[in-house]
């Protein structure tokens, strides 16, 4: 029988190192914190949201996701825009956009580079059991908007059905 624990705390060492490699270097690279780079590629994939809705797809408070869009805004890489009655949406600037771009493909670079260690099928057969732990994962959280606040959602769904989006799709029935 095979040791559970080992398993989880390999899968715990991993998503540790496969989050260093991918969201620290990315978001040191664009000179943004993580969360500023989430809330970057959140934008690009939803242009116009508000900061409230936007600190919750990234996981912050309205007070912290103010002060990440004031930083953001005061780098030229968001702006916002006044909406319906008090609401104010946020937007990134062309040069936000470029650098959302650029995390997406600094965060991708150090993840090709580990699948590289896979031949054809090994690789198959990860990309099953990831839709499966993620799919779990929206279980758990219940938030797809959070849970892929970095994902490339170009690359999830061509030729593909995206994980997240069907467990959550399955959970409102």
């Amino acid at each position: 029988m095979h040791d559970r624990a080992r398993t989880a705390n390999l899968l715990g060492a991993t998503a540790l190192a496969v989050a260093d490699l991918a969201l620290a270097g990315a978001a040191r690279a664009a000179g943004v914190s993580v969360s500023g780079a989430s809330a970057l590629v959140v934008l690009f994939w939803s242009p116009a949201v508000g900061v409230t809705e936007l600190g919750r797809r990234v996981g912050l408070t309205q007070s912290a996701a103010a002060r990440m869009v004031d930083s953001l805004e005061a780098g030229g890489l968001v702006t916002r825009r006044p909406g319906a009655g008090r609401a104010v949406t946020v937007e990134p600037t062309p040069a936000g956009r470029r650098l959302a771009r650029d995390l997406l493909g600094a965060r991708d670079a150090p993840l090709a580079g580990l699948l590289g260690a896979l031949d054809d099928e090994e690789h198959e057969t990860l990309a099953a059991l990831l839709a499966k732990l993620l799919a779990r994962a929206y279980r758990e959280v219940g938030d797809a908007e959070l849970l892929c606040r970095l994902c490339d959602r170009g690359a999830c769904t061509d030729n593909a059905v995206c994980p997240v989006g069907q467990a959550e799709r399955d959970q409102r029935g």
